[in-house]
């Protein structure tokens, strides 16, 4: 009886497409889900904070500084008396935010040089990876701080720029091994036999067939990002001091009296980057898997 109905699992998966296998092999995937409802609704949250919250991230209240959750503050006050709530729906936009669109930025520019490369091999690969070693041999870090300390007055559109531009190989190697190996199918060798222009071949050709390849990478870039900008503002070449993120309110746990008496302030934001990073590598594993044939359906 179980044999006859995995035939017919069987015989119905080869009827479906690949997106149609995947979607459903996601659907079932609870971990993965949960994660996806989990980023939806933070990110939903974050960036409806001043629906949220009735207070103002940068309002200093002397007279209610410190305050621990409750007294008319949910999660309490920090050292200036600001909401821990309102800076936490505040910060997540802004950590989003910057997560999001150096994501997009990097997954650009990795796919673009990844199938250029990959896609014309000979000298064009040859450059291209070169140029590709030389930005990876950057110290990523230290790179990072000296041009956010050249551009700090651009404040956050710095930060994106910068984690931009170095962040990319990782990715844009990944992308041209993918296509090196698609574009030997017979497929593509007649798109090219029939006229087709090498960035026609690439863009309805090429990249429908690695789209899993590059979601998975952006699915953990975006972990990537969002942790790169915690780590930089914890350290003060991130996010400016006067723009809440989940960075900057994790600045507070440098002062070991905050860990050890008020874990309030620094709770929070330590919770919310866990869980968000947590449930982003979740969802990019889920895909992963819903993408391989070989894993069970």
């Amino acid at each position: 009886m179980e044999a006859a109905q995995e035939a017919k699992l069987e015989k119905q998966a080869k009827k479906q497409s690949p997106w149609s296998i995947a979607r459903r092999k996601l659907w079932h995937n609870k971990l993965a889900m949960i994660s996806l409802v989990f980023l939806i609704v933070i990110t939903a949250m974050s960036f409806m904070a001043p629906w949220i919250t009735g207070y103002d991230p940068n309002r200093v209240e002397i007279m209610s500084r410190n305050l621990q959750p409750g007294d008319g503050y949910l999660l309490g006050t920090d050292a200036s008396g600001r909401d821990i709530w309102t800076l936490l729906m505040y910060g997540g936009r802004t950590s989003l935010l910057i997560g999001f669109i150096c994501m997009f930025a990097v997954i650009t520019i990795a796919t673009v040089i990844g199938s250029v490369a990959g896609y014309f091999g000979g000298w064009v690969d040859a450059v291209l990876m070169r140029f590709t070693d030389f930005v990876m041999n950057f110290p990523f870090l230290v790179f990072v701080i000296v041009l956010a300390s050249i551009f700090r007055e651009a404040g956050i559109i710095a930060l994106i720029l910068v984690l931009s531009a170095l962040s990319w190989t990782g990715a844009a190697r990944v992308v041209r091994s993918k296509v090196m190996s698609e574009k030997e199918n017979e497929y593509v060798m007649a798109a090219t036999s029939i006229g087709g222009t090498p960035f026609k071949v690439i863009r309805k050709h090429i990249l429908p067939n690695v789209m899993t390849t590059i979601i998975v990478q952006a699915t953990l870039l975006l972990a990537v990002m969002i942790v790169a900008e915690t780590a930089l503002s914890f350290i003060g070449f991130g996010v400016p001091s006067g723009t809440p993120s989940w960075g900057n309110m994790m600045t507070e746990a440098r002062d070991p009296n905050v860990i050890r008496t008020q874990w309030w302030v620094w709770m929070p934001p330590a919770l919310a980057i866990t869980f968000t990073i947590l449930s982003i590598n979740f969802i990019g594993e889920g895909i992963k898997d819903a993408f391989n044939p070989k894993s069970a359906r």
